[in-house]
């Protein structure tokens, strides 16, 4: 057993110290008078030398969580969040329900109001040491983390960070939450022999009941309309090869239900589109078995459900998301598993039962349908190009089309995946289904923080926009080295909102008068004129004709070195 000593000036060193050796390589800091000692430990660090993560400044709670969440979805290592006492843990709150739902571990931590009111170093100060303390904290953030605790002593340092560590990264993954009180980071521990590396791993494949396997592969084996529908697999590009596998293996059509990565190639013959909000995929009425990996919300039950005698498979490393309140889809096959090591052995038992000829047969009905509605897709979005206003289509393929291997896309809603063909695996992050707006600008920065050599294109919104702290995202982006184009989606409303009205309320009011209170965002601000406050460049665009060449435009100006926005004004005609 390997060991360290360290010989740190205050628990603060401690801390930082433990968080390098324990593999986080970046701290994203907002922070508060509770912060003392570690800015005296970073500073020390900088001084000296010394083992510690680099500490980044985040001008807000919420664009450093949300940094966090794409730095793991992009690099698959977590990073270090710290926010100030309980009003820094409010305004990261959302960022944390995200990250949960997303299954996306973040070591969260916030300062603690000084315990004492006198006598030790760290004691309160300042009116804020009164006011701000709560009789529990953690209870804002409970109900979405996986752990939460306190720091009291220096001499738990050691245990509580690899407590934390083994519990974010147990599967399912997700954010915790440790609180680190003024007096205990100010406390002076004296010499510290740490385990390095640690004993508490807790990574650890999750591997199928093989008889389940083989129950599934029958299933799809012998179904002449099975379908696969995914939504969240795609984090692990193993778990694309294997959706891949599957599907060759049988003939099987795939679907993706709102994804929020790239699960399997948009060109492949067997990719037959998408659900999207509101809508269903037309292939799922007339399957006759289902397998779904790694989606909570697979199809939309009040729109369409498969027949009512088609199998269900469900597979995934909480196939049932247990911290769902509720969810009723039914589930004739559970598959509890990491999707990465279960896809390749099913596709292996469906190649064992699958009936070849079936199988080719399958394949070219299907490959048939894909081209049918491929080239639907490209003939809208071509109609839009004439247009005399840009619509979301042509936007999406316009982008699309700037993808190379060197480009990862940021989507928080308007980018159509219909339009747009994604490819690789890890080439397009989208938001996560828990819907906290804003989501998008933050997690393109931790993504061009896991990859600084890539090019990143966070496309949103003008209503998720402002929810994205776009000034603080922009100061990340000059201060920290991160450019990214900013491509603003700008129909002047809340879609969301309009679209949920017209669908409880189809022959309203509000549709005959054309004006839905609350949803409209007019006048609309001049966005791009947000990119001189960090030296950037900006562009308004405003019909078809003009948009590939001011994506070029943009895209330059991020290879440059400089954030660039473009306000794109357009509106949903599909």
């Amino acid at each position: 057993m390997s060991s360290r000593t360290l010989h740190p000036e205050t628990t603060a060193e401690a801390y930082l110290e433990l968080l390098k050796d324990r593999g986080i390589d970046v701290f994203l800091g907002n922070a508060g008078t509770d912060f003392a000692s570690l800015v005296e430990a970073f500073a020390r660090f900088e001084a000296g030398g010394g083992r510690a993560p680099r500490p980044m400044v985040v001008p807000h709670e919420f664009v450093a969580v949300s940094m966090a969440h794409g730095y793991y979805a992009a690099g698959g290592r977590p990073a270090a969040v710290m926010v100030h006492v309980n009003v820094g843990t409010g305004n990261a709150s959302t960022a944390i329900i995200t990250a949960s739902r997303a299954n996306v571990p973040i070591l969260m931590s916030a300062g603690r109001t000084p315990i004492t009111e006198e006598g030790l170093p760290g004691a309160r100060d300042l009116h804020i040491h009164w006011a701000q303390e709560s009789f529990d904290q953690a209870a804002m953030l409970r109900e979405y983390v996986k752990w939460d605790y306190e720091l009291r002593t220096p001499v738990q340092i050691e245990s509580v960070v690899d407590r934390a560590f083994e519990l974010m990264l147990a599967e399912p993954r997700g954010p915790v939450y440790l609180t680190l009180p003024r007096e205990v980071l100010a406390a002076r521990p004296g010499a510290m022999t740490i385990t390095s590396p640690p004993r508490r791993q807790s990574r650890s494949e999750r591997f199928p009941d093989p008889a389940r396997i083989d129950e599934a592969a029958r299933i799809l084996a012998r179904a002449e309309h099975a379908i696969i529908l995914t939504s969240a697999a795609g984090i692990d590009a193993r778990a694309v090869a294997g959706l891949v596998e599957v599907a060759e293996a049988g003939g099987i059509g795939v679907v993706e239900a709102d994804p929020i990565y790239m699960n399997v190639s948009h060109r492949h013959d067997l990719h037959l589109g998408y659900n999207q909000s509101g809508t269903t995929n037309p292939s799922l009425g007339e399957a006759d078995a289902v397998l779904v990996v790694e989606a909570d919300v697979p199809w939309y039950p009040h729109l369409k459900k498969p027949a009512p005698g088609a199998p269900i498979i469900h597979l995934g490393v909480d196939p049932f998301f247990s911290r769902y309140p509720m969810r009723s889809y039914p589930c004739d096959v559970p598959i509890v598993a990491t999707p990465g090591a279960a896809l390749p052995l099913l596709a292996e038992a469906v190649r064992r039962h699958a009936d070849r000829q079936a199988v080719g047969r399958r394949r070219e009905r299907i490959v048939a349908e894909h081209r049918k509605r491929q080239a639907a897709w490209d003939e809208t979005a071509l109609r839009q190009a004439s247009a005399p206003t840009i619509g979301f289509a042509w936007a999406s393929r316009c982008i699309g089309e700037l993808v190379d291997e060197s480009t990862v896309v940021v989507n928080e809603y308007p980018l159509d995946r219909r339009f747009a063909a994604f490819t690789r695996p890890g080439s397009y992050f989208g938001s996560p289904h828990s819907s906290g707006l804003g989501f998008g600008l933050g997690a393109a920065l931790g993504v061009k923080l896991a990859r600084p050599d890539a090019t990143v294109i966070a496309t949103v919104g003008d209503g998720a926009y402002f929810f994205g702290e776009p000034l603080s995202c922009l100061f990340v982006q000059r201060a920290h080295a991160l450019p990214i184009l900013t491509v603003i989606f700008n129909n002047q409303q809340w879609e969301a909102v309009k679209f949920g009205a017209l669908a409880v309320h189809a022959d309203g009011v509000a549709k005959t008068r054309g004006r839905f209170p609350l949803s409209e965002l007019t006048p609309s601000p001049r966005f791009e004129e947000m990119a001189k406050t960090v030296d950037g460049y900006g562009e308004r665009v405003e019909s078809p004709g003009e948009l590939p060449a001011a994506l070029k435009r943009g895209l330059a100006a991020v290879r440059e070195g400089r954030p660039a926005i473009l306000n794109v004004l357009c509106q949903r005609t599909v």
